[in-house]
């Protein structure tokens, strides 16, 4: 299975996602490819946010080495499924979709809704936000195991 997880930039959300789904997906002894990606191209090249590699350190698992990369059109053909963290985020994926990839965008949250992002708050914010990814990393990985 490949995962692709989206936010805007690739520096908040989407890296802690990555960390969080390829963790479930190793304990369910699950050989999963996971990835992160932007929508957007402002930090292309940049290391994750100080504050969520902290929260992802303080939890065990380190996203250091990941550079934010925006979304390319291979992506919709080599991944299984590519999470969105927002509404937003997933209107904008939708929408440049090669034909017949379209359905493999999904909400990253096993409910529908937006993953906050935490960019513009405090470091707690990031520990909030990671909780509700952690959840949806393993609902995700129960429901395709």
């Amino acid at each position: 299975m490949r995962i692709l997880c989206v936010c805007l930039g690739n520096i908040c959300r989407s890296p802690m996602a990555e960390g969080a789904v390829r963790r479930a997906a190793a304990e369910a002894g699950l050989d999963w490819h996971v990835d992160s990606a932007g929508t957007g191209d402002w930090h292309i090249g940049s290391p994750p946010d100080p504050r969520g590699l902290a929260a992802a350190a303080r939890r065990g698992y380190d996203n250091s080495d990941q550079r934010a990369r925006q979304v390319d059109p291979a992506d919709f053909t080599a991944c299984d499924l590519i999470l969105a963290m927002d509404a937003s985020n997933h209107a904008n994926l939708t929408r440049v979709a090669p034909q017949g990839t379209a359905e493999k965008v999904r909400m990253f949250d096993p409910d529908g809704r937006d993953v906050p992002d935490p960019y513009f708050g405090g470091p707690e914010g990031f520990d909030d936000v990671l909780d509700m990814i952690e959840a949806a990393a393993r609902a995700l990985v129960a429901r395709h195991a």
